[in-house]
């Protein structure tokens, strides 16, 4: 695999959507999901499915609407132990037309400009796992260290006491 190659690559032509859209099914390999953990900084991805409705805008960009299922193990932030976790995620956005710009408006869906107006669902997929991650895995026993809990001397406690001056 060449090095800028994207782990889970899954292109797909804009054109070869259709009229009456169509639906794919990815999912992982073992070594993909072995690379693509070490891409997201986690001890593992033990499976990584995603299902995608893709279906034409009248514009020419494709509508995605995509449910992303995926088992991952991080690592607790108190205790490093690894944490098994599930992921289920609906995410929707549009694949644009290469030289198309994207909206940037609050109410505008995510839009991702296609490369030669080939977009690769795989690579989409992979950035929404990446954002549907936990940010702050524990593990059910872990705890936090007193002076971390306590807010008269914990971390926050000088912050705290610095917005009363002034």
């Amino acid at each position: 695999m060449p090095p800028d190659a994207p782990e889970f690559s899954r292109p797909l032509a804009l054109g070869r959507v259709g009229p009456e859209g169509r639906t794919e099914t990815l999912e992982a390999s073992a070594a993909e999901r072995e690379i693509l953990a070490r891409r997201l900084g986690i001890p593992g991805i033990e499976a990584l499915r995603a299902t995608l409705r893709l279906s034409p805008d009248p514009d020419g960009a494709v509508r995605l609407a995509g449910r992303l299922e995926a088992s991952v193990i991080q690592e607790c932030v108190v205790t490093l132990d690894p944490v098994p976790q599930q992921v289920a995620e609906e995410f929707a956005l549009r694949l644009l037309p290469a030289g198309r710009e994207p909206a940037d408006g609050p109410d505008d869906p995510d839009e991702i400009v296609a490369e030669g107006d080939v977009a690769d669902l795989g690579e989409v997929v992979t950035e929404q796992l990446a954002l549907a991650l936990d940010p702050y895995p524990r593990a059910p026993e872990a705890d936090l260290p007193a002076a971390a809990r306590d807010e008269a001397t914990g971390a926050f406690a000088a912050l705290a006491a610095l917005r009363g001056k002034g």
